[in-house]
């Protein structure tokens, strides 16, 4: 697996990535959000051979807080410590770049969705704490837990 800096077309990886994950991005309009979003962002993709299979983007809130925008690693890579190393790879680029937080928004355990369950697990296995769960940022019906990683 090879895990490097991407600044080319950012929008198409991640609708490629986030159409393959229907268990957690469910909406087209989010999709189309996402995408239009990662534009500006610093992203990080995984590639194994010449196949895309992951990728993270962050935003830059502060010159000390950055914030995992989006991640996605396609189901067949699941369990295989990928999203691990994507994390990993950026938070030592965030570190290099001065940044001591590291947030990310995801649902709230508030409601049940056992795929959000393994994403939260998978933020709480690399130290990612809880600070506030906003009940409506999103809408009523998807409960945003806001989580923060001292990067220190």
């Amino acid at each position: 697996m090879n895990i490097s800096i991407f600044t080319e077309n950012k929008s198409k990886v991640c609708l490629e990535v986030l159409t393959k994950l229907p268990e957690w991005f469910t909406l087209p309009e989010a999709i189309q959000d996402y995408s239009n979003g990662v534009k500006d962002s610093t992203m990080f993709i995984a590639r194994e051979n010449d196949t895309m299979i992951g990728f993270i983007s962050l935003k830059q809130h502060f010159s000390t807080s950055y914030e995992v925008y989006v991640m996605g690693v396609l189901s067949k890579y699941h369990h295989k410590g990928i999203g691990t190393e994507l994390l990993t790879h950026a938070e030592k680029y965030l570190k290099s770049n001065g940044a001591k937080y590291l947030t990310v928004k995801t649902l709230s355990e508030s409601r049940t969705d056992k795929y959000y369950d393994l994403t939260r697990s998978f933020y709480y296995k690399n130290n990612f704490i809880p600070i506030e769960e906003f009940k409506e940022l999103w809408d009523k019906d998807n409960p945003c837990l806001f989580m923060v990683k001292n990067l220190n």
